[in-house]
């Protein structure tokens, strides 16, 4: 099928049932997100968009497809077939009787089309009866669908169809399914008709006729108002008009002949008696005594045997001849007239033509088609719509081609964005890609770490370069997904220093306590990791500091988030003046943490070089938290930190599912709005949630047992 049947029913399921289930759909089915209409699609893609739907919806297909009959009329007057359907007939049983003839023009534009066929019998007590041929099994019920929107636009009528009979095609040679339906109309007060019954046509006269006098009474009269309502009526005239024949037919043979180039007539048995002048010329079996019909055509359309009884029931369809002659074979297109009194049947036809350039592969030229035959027009008419189409399937292409270049800019610009946010603030970095300035910042209060490698001048002297690389790599990419899960910010690496923050870009009142539990973190992290040199588990120094510092974005070529202030001096001397394997506190770190369920214990005064001397502290742990909690491993906890946290009061766990946190391996943070509400990063939710810990409860069970 073309991709205007596929893409009809994009439409259908997109405005009946939302984009959301035509995504889902598309999906479940393995097709494209979109069709190009001139382009001819397998039938098998079709047929599994609405085997899926039906399944995904929960309807039959015999709903489905009679819902898809109503939306693709509407979608056809949509698509600019509207006038064009409107003049296929006065009534329904004209309309049904060339749709063949439709399918046929519609056939030069869309030249692989295998379109049903149809055909209208009228039984002898004026039932109307609906022939249905198709190749393709089981879609007739889209059928009933397009006829009551005929019915209903175009008619102002009511349709009911019933199946009588279905069966395997026997009376014709190509489409394989015939489904005769029962077609039972109405108009919109309820009474049943038939427009080729003639009292149904002098009832719905009269009945016009009395509408009509009723809008002219009080105005006319007596004779004047007969007068008025016999000549409004358009109706009227065309019932009463009767056609006169001459007594004798007077044309000549010859004249006759030339001016149908293109016409056969031939008996019951096919003989050929008479034919026009050009297709003589084309078809030179004609000119043979005796030369039957078969003989020189086979037939096209309808696909039925070649005799007089098939062409007698499909009569008012349109019949299409193709010439035996190898070389340049012909097709003519036209239509059978029965001539009782001579036994003969009248072919009326001209060449099938699409464009110029059959024109030309069949021998003809514009001369050889009658002045009066529309074919002259028709293929110049369709040469330059063949043109049009093509470009238009270029434009399609095009289109598509920049859909889906479009997807793969959309991935990239992800793939960009995750790299620049894990380099810089969210925040920050969509104020420098909006090409904004970001003014430097004053943090109150925010606590610092620094770390470094034990003994990493020895090991870097001892081993390879690529060694001290893929240490130092499985140790930060440890220590980067520890950031995520305690909702930190990591400021920079320089050779083994590490160092984070806790409160800036963000500001929280828990930023002691974040940055308290990475270093426990940091401590069982490196141990994880193998000292090239000896074998044995790194050994890192870990120093913090609270205080207040000044932040802002550095440097145009690569630009970083810095802080500066004496707090990241400070916090600096904390990790130099430490031991190996342990955590060095500053006093105004302990203070934020004491009495917060840390095991603290006092060092002492120590000198410590551009401070003299300062009393300091080493955390050994947290006696609220687990292993498994601090390394983002212990199930069921969604999120470690919530604020509104001040002195002993330290949040506990909030407990949603037994599923493992997934941890992603990018650090992820969460944006400030100007009006300093936290906004969630939604990207958040598919890694892990921001900790928060309510430990209030438990400190208070520890208080009154102590």
């Amino acid at each position: 099928m073309y991709g205007f049947i596929n893409s009809c029913l994009q439409s259908l399921v997109v405005e009946r049932f939302g984009l959301a289930t035509w995504d889902k759909l598309s999906s479940l089915a393995e097709v494209q997100d979109t069709f190009m209409t001139y382009t001819v699609y397998d039938d098998v893609v079709t047929l599994r968009l609405v085997q899926e739907v039906c399944s995904l919806l929960d309807v039959s297909a015999e709903v489905f497809l009679k819902l898809f009959g109503g939306h693709f009329f509407d979608f056809c007057k949509r698509a600019g077939y509207d006038t064009m359907l409107r003049t296929l007939g006065g009534n329904l049983v004209e309309f049904v009787g060339n749709l063949d003839a439709l399918h046929s023009y519609l056939a030069l534009s869309y030249q692989e089309m295998n379109a049903p066929s149809f055909r209208v019998e009228m039984t002898d007590d004026g039932k109307m009866l609906l022939h249905y041929y198709s190749d393709r099994k089981g879609l007739y019920h889209i059928v009933p669908g397009i006829m009551e929107a005929v019915a209903r636009e175009f008619f102002d009528s009511k349709v009911n169809m019933v199946v009588l009979n279905q069966w395997e095609e026997d009376e014709r040679t190509g489409k394989k399914e015939h489904v005769v339906f029962l077609v039972k109309q109405t108009d919109r007060a309820g009474t049943t008709g038939d427009q080729d019954d003639p009292h149904y046509k002098w009832d719905e006269l009269f009945r016009r006729m009395r509408e009509r006098c009723v809008s002219l009474a009080g105005r006319k009269s007596g004779w004047d108002l007969i007068r008025a309502v016999v000549l409004s009526e358009k109706g009227f005239p065309q019932c009463a008009f009767t056609p006169s024949y001459p007594e004798e037919l007077w044309m000549e043979k010859e004249v006759f002949c030339h001016a149908f180039p293109f016409h056969i007539v031939f008996d019951e048995d096919l003989t050929v008696r008479q034919t026009g002048v050009k297709i003589q010329k084309f078809v030179p079996g004609l000119q043979a005594k005796g030369a039957t019909l078969d003989q020189c055509f086979t037939i096209i359309h309808p696909q039925v045997t070649l005799t007089i009884s098939s062409i007698e029931k499909f009569i008012n369809s349109q019949f299409i001849l193709k010439s035996c002659n190898v070389t340049h074979a012909l097709k003519l297109r036209g239509q059978m007239l029965w001539m009782e009194s001579l036994g003969c049947m009248l072919y009326l036809c001209s060449p099938k033509l699409r464009n110029l350039q059959e024109l030309e592969n069949a021998g003809l030229h514009l001369a050889d088609l009658a002045q009066h035959d529309v074919t002259r027009d028709l293929v110049l008419l369709n040469q330059q719509r063949l043109a049009e189409m093509e470009l238009t399937n270029q434009l399609e292409r095009k289109k598509e081609e920049l859909r889906i270049l479009s997807q793969h800019l959309e991935v990239e610009k992800q793939k960009t964005e995750t790299l620049l946010y894990a380099m810089l603030p969210r925040h920050i970095a969509n104020k420098l890609k909006d090409g904004e300035s970001v003014e430097a910042g004053e943090f109150e209060v925010c606590t610092i770490l620094f770390s470094d490698v034990v003994t990493f001048t020895n090991i870097c002297a001892a081993c390879e370069p690529i060694q001290i690389v893929h240490m130092l790599n499985s140790m930060y990419s440890k220590f980067d997904r520890l950031t995520n899960i305690h909702d930190i910010y990591k400021v920079e690496t320089i050779g083994d220093a590490y160092m984070v923050v806790g409160g800036v870009p963000v500001p929280t009142e828990t930023h002691a306590h974040r940055v308290a539990n990475f270093a426990l973190g940091m401590r069982i992290a490196a141990r994880e990791v193998t000292n090239p040199v000896t074998g044995e588990p790194l050994q890192i120094r870990v120093g913090l500091h609270t205080g207040p510092v000044l932040a802002g974005v550095v440097g145009e070529k690569m630009p970083r988030y810095c802080l500066f202030g004496d707090t990241v001096n400070t916090a600096s001397r904390m990790e130099s003046h430490g031991v190996p394997d342990h955590i060095h506190l500053s006093t105004s770190t302990y203070r934020e943490l004491k009495d917060s369920g840390f095991n603290i214990q006092e060092r002492g005064q120590i000198e410590v070089k551009g401070k003299g001397q300062m009393t300091t502290y080493f955390l050994f742990g947290n006696l609220l938290l687990s292993e498994d909690g601090i390394m983002g491993r212990e199930r069921g906890v969604s999120c470690l930190y919530g604020e509104g946290f001040h002195g002993q009061r330290q949040k506990g766990i909030v407990k949603e599912t037994d599923k493992e946190p997934d941890i992603g391996t990018e650090t992820k943070r969460r944006d400030v709005s100007s009006d300093g509400i936290t906004a969630v990063d939604p990207t958040r939710s598919e890694t892990i949630a921001p900790f928060a810990w309510d430990v209030t409860p438990a400190v208070r069970d520890r208080q009154r047992q102590s």
